[in-house]
């Protein structure tokens, strides 16, 4: 891989995390995360990458309306942007774990199965969705990630049926591996996007020669994107693009310009087109980045 000379700038809004009380800059109602979509657009983001949250609450939500609310304020704008849906809700189990087995499920689990995580895919036919690549310890204590290969299988087969493109989202090498066996099996379309997603307990580290290690194993015509967690979030863009990837900065996975600046998805933007060109390589556009990724046109 050579350094990324157009480079596919993802803004990732609001996410799921408990972000909400950290900093008064993350979205909540769909008005809002559509404004902020809006605005990332405007300083440079081709791709927006969206959650939708409860409006009373901030909780992470799933509800079809929410997104369907996001999507249409978007559109209404006349703002060209990628959309990319995340299909990744729906995936919690929540553990006591010295009886697995019993008080089951525990606050905190959001299990459903993999057609259940799609059904605002389904309706809404965006450009893009996430496709989470497999099981994972999340962070620390019981919270587990559930992703099983039949899940996989079946939601990498509808999300095919729609026409939508799947991002690969891909938290450790195993779950790289398992998505080139759905490409194998033909579950997947060629060019596949990846998404190398680095720093979250206890997936892949955010280490230079790990990332250097999933980039080596990609498929031949592979799209990636990597981003890293908190404050490594501004250097491995640099990363990305010098491996000849992606970037996705967002308030999503960090929301701070330096110690206690924090600051809006727009201004993270702003400093990865900074780094972008810094680095002697161009912001792509949406309609450059749909060619890239292989998505249908701009209707």
């Amino acid at each position: 891989m050579s350094v990324n000379q157009d480079v596919i700038i993802t803004c990732a809004l609001t996410g799921a995390g408990d972000t909400v009380r950290k900093s008064p800059h993350v979205p909540v109602t769909p008005e809002q995360i559509a404004r902020s979509a809006v605005e990332a657009a405007g300083a440079g983001a081709a791709v927006v990458h969206i959650h939708v949250r409860d409006p009373e609450t901030g909780d992470p939500s799933r509800d079809p309306r929410l997104y369907r609310e996001v999507v249409e304020r978007i559109k209404e704008t006349g703002t060209d942007v990628v959309i990319n849906l995340t299909a990744g809700m729906g995936g919690d189990l929540v553990i006591d774990p010295d009886r697995p087995l019993k008080d089951f499920p525990l606050p905190g689990t959001d299990l459903v199965g993999g057609l259940d995580r799609l059904p605002h895919v389904e309706e809404l036919l965006p450009d893009i969705c996430t496709l989470d690549c497999g099981s994972l310890n999340f962070g620390d204590g019981s919270n587990l990630y559930v992703s099983t290969p039949d899940m996989l299988r079946a939601g990498a087969r509808r999300i095919q049926e729609l026409g939508v493109r799947p991002e690969l989202e891909i938290f450790d090498t195993g779950q790289l591996w398992f998505a080139k066996q759905l490409l194998a099996e033909g579950l997947l379309d060629d060019p596949t996007v990846f998404q190398l997603c680095m720093g979250i307990p206890w997936g892949a580290p955010a280490d230079p020669g790990v990332l250097q290690a999933m980039v080596n194993m990609l498929p031949e015509k592979a799209q990636f994107a990597s981003f890293a967690l908190g404050r490594m979030q501004m250097p491995w863009a640099a990363q990305s693009i010098l491996l000849g990837g992606h970037v996705r900065v967002g308030l999503e996975d960090n929301l701070y310009l330096g110690k206690g600046n924090k600051v809006t998805n727009a201004q993270l933007v702003e400093r990865a087109v900074t780094i972008t060109e810094s680095l002697g390589s161009r912001v792509a556009t949406p309609d450059e980045a749909r060619a890239k990724l292989g998505l249908k046109p701009r209707a």
